[in-house]
C-alpha cells in the first residue's frame, strides 16, 4: 500500500484490510471484486491484484507462510528488489540492504553521489553504498533508523542538517541539490470519452479489461458523442499520462446488456469496485436534479 502512496492515506486502508483479511489464507479466499473494492481510492490497482495473487501462491506452495528466501520472495507477483529485501530485514532480521526514496536521498548525500539515481548505473551504485554500510547484526534496527533519517531529518528540500546525527560524515556542501534525477518527460495528454446511461434508477457499467482490469467503469461513448456536449469533464493523472475524462449522456441500448456490461441499481454502487475518477463522475451526475438529468438524457 505504501508504494507511491503516503502513510497518512494508507493507515485507514491498512487497518480495514487487516480487519477483513488477517492472514494469507483469508486473503486467498477473497474474491477479486472484494479485494479491488477494498483498495479503491489508493490507485495503482495492479498492487491489489498482485497482493491477492501472492496470497494464493503462498497458501498453495508454502502452507500459508511467507518464504524466507529472497529468491523465492522475488518470484512472487509484484515484489521487486526493495520489497524482497525489506521483508527479509524487517520480518526475519536478515542483514540485507534496502534502497527506496528516503534511503536513496540519504545515501546520495552521504557519498556526494552526482549521477542520476533513476538510471541503472545510479541504482546499482546506491545498492552498493547501502551494502557497504550494513552492520552484520541488528540490520532490522539499522535499516529502520536509515528510513527514519530520510523521512524526518534528511528532507528533500530543507534538510535539517544542524540536528543530523551523521552530519560529520556527510560530504556535499549543498545537500539540497541531491539526489540527481533525470529530467522527466512531460505527461502525454489523452481524452477518454465515456457514456452515462441511466434508466429506472439503474446505471449501465462495463467491467474493464484494460487500465482498471476487473473494476466496473462507464462504457465507451458512441461515436456520435463527438457532436454533443459532455455532461461531465474531469482531469486525472495516470502513470505518465494526463487523462481528460469526458462523459456523455446516452440512451439505453435497444439490446440487453450482455458479457462485460451490466445494469446496477444506485444502491449497488457502494459495494462494487469503481476507480475513483469514474465513481466521482457517477456521484456528481446522480447528485444533479432528476428533472435536469432526465432532460439531458432525453436530448441525447
Amino acid at each position: 500500500m505504501l508504494q507511491q502512496t503516503q502513510v497518512a492515506t494508507v493507515l485507514s486502508y491498512y487497518n480495514e484490510w487487516l480487519r477483513r483479511w488477517s492472514d494469507f489464507s483469508a486473503l486467498a479466499r477473497a474474491s477479486e471484486s472484494s479485494v479491488l473494492h477494498a483498495w479503491q481510492g489508493l490507485g495503482y490497482y495492479a498492487r491489489a491484484r498482485n497482493l491477492h495473487a501472492t496470497a494464493r501462491i503462498v497458501v498453495d506452495r508454502y502452507g500459508g507462510h511467507l518464504p524466507r528466501s529472497i529468491a523465492r520472495t522475488l518470484a512472487l507477483p509484484g515484489i521487486g528488489r526493495y520489497s524482497a529485501h525489506a521483508l527479509a530485514t524487517f520480518a526475519f532480521d536478515e542483514s540485507v540492504p534496502i534502497v527506496e526514496s528516503n534511503t536513496s536521498r540519504v545515501l546520495s548525500r552521504l557519498f556526494n553521489f552526482r549521477r542520476p539515481i533513476d538510471c541503472t548505473v545510479g541504482r546499482e551504485a546506491l545498492w552498493n553504498y547501502a551494502a557497504s554500510l550494513l552492520p552484520k547484526r541488528s540490520a532490522r534496527d539499522y535499516n529502520s533508523a536509515l528510513l527514519d533519517l530520510g523521512a524526518l531529518v534528511c528532507l528533500p528540500h530543507q534538510p535539517k542538517c544542524a540536528i543530523c546525527p551523521v552530519k560529520k560524515f556527510c560530504r556535499p556542501k549543498n545537500p539540497q541539490t541531491l539526489p540527481i534525477k533525470k529530467i522527466p518527460s512531460p505527461p502525454e495528454d489523452l481524452t477518454d470519452a465515456r457514456a452515462f446511461t441511466f434508466r429506472r434508477n439503474r446505471i449501465l457499467l462495463e467491467q474493464s479489461c484494460g487500465r482498471w482490469h476487473g473494476m466496473w467503469i462507464l462504457p465507451p461513448a458512441r461515436a456520435r458523442s463527438a457532436i454533443t456536449r459532455p455532461i461531465h469533464t474531469s482531469i486525472f493523472p495516470f502513470t505518465n499520462h494526463r487523462i481528460t475524462l469526458k462523459v456523455f449522456a446516452q440512451p439505453a441500448p435497444r439490446t440487453r446488456a450482455r458479457g462485460q456490461r451490466r445494469w446496477f441499481s444506485i444502491a449497488q454502487l457502494a459495494s462494487i469496485p469503481l476507480p475513483s475518477p469514474h465513481r466521482r463522475a457517477v456521484e456528481q451526475l446522480l447528485a444533479k436534479q432528476p428533472q435536469k438529468l432526465g432532460s439531458t438524457l432525453a436530448e441525447a
